[in-house]
């Protein structure tokens, strides 16, 4: 939508534009993703997602049902012209928000980084520990 110059179909679920909202959510889903997907600035870069997938949950599917499931039974009964419903929004947001809480790990280009300065670190510790015990002696 945003390339095919379409912004102005998108929804404006918090009142700051269509044009806005469609960057704003274009960027957390695409470029966070990436961040998050090689694990930089992990904790960071989850907020935006957690951020619009609670807009998404919460605010634009407000008065839709919580399952799919209740959704589809209402869209084949009749009674919906759509199936939406909270739970992929959901379904998204928990596990973003528990990156938030514990950041990529160890194995994250993060977690590598800082494993790589804490080693330089102690290197330098016991180079200095060692200058000390021959100015010492």
């Amino acid at each position: 939508m945003l390339l095919a110059g379409e912004a102005a179909r998108f929804g404006d679920p918090i009142g700051l534009g269509s044009t806005l909202s469609l960057s704003l959510v274009t960027a957390s889903e695409f470029f966070c993703a990436v961040l998050i997907l090689l694990g930089l600035a992990t904790r960071l870069a989850a907020v935006p997602v957690v951020i619009t997938m609670f807009v998404a949950a919460f605010v634009v599917h407000a008065r839709d049902p919580w399952t799919m499931e209740t959704a589809a039974r209402a869209f084949m009964a009749g009674t919906s012209k759509t199936w939406f419903a909270k739970e992929p929004a959901l379904l998204y947001l928990v596990p973003f928000l528990s990156l938030v809480f514990t950041g990529g790990g160890n194995l994250s280009l993060d977690g590598l980084i800082a494993s790589g300065k804490n080693h330089r670190r102690a290197i330098e510790s016991r180079r200095i520990d060692r200058t000390e015990k021959r100015r010492a002696a």
